[in-house]
């Protein structure tokens, strides 16, 4: 068996499934992805009108209002957001799984 192998076999257990650390690190890029679009569409809704409330941007008030976008975004994606961090989540792990099961056949040939 080759050093990948046994790395792939030694963090995935049977090479079936992956630890349940491996899954919360899914879990969470999926949902920084899920903020980071989330955020980016607060920040095009303020780009596109003159600010959120309703007057002229200076930079100390663009760097606070893209501040709270940030945390208001994550706060949305942690309380379900629009739903695409468990679609994202979902896909890597059988992504994985797969990875995992096409590396644990080869190593048996």
């Amino acid at each position: 068996m080759s050093a990948v192998t046994n790395e792939v076999n030694s963090m995935t257990g049977s090479g079936a499934r992956l630890p349940d650390m491996g899954k919360q690190k899914q879990l969470t890029a999926a949902q920084d992805f899920e903020a980071l679009l989330i955020g980016q569409m607060l920040h095009s809704m303020r780009e596109n009108g003159s600010s959120w409330l309703g007057t002229g941007d200076d930079e100390a008030s663009g760097t606070a209002f893209g501040f709270g976008e940030d945390q208001l975004a994550k706060a949305l994606t942690k309380g379900g957001g629009l739903g695409l961090s468990k679609v994202i989540a979902s896909g890597l792990a059988a992504k994985s799984a797969a990875a995992a099961n096409t590396v644990s056949t080869t190593s048996k040939i």
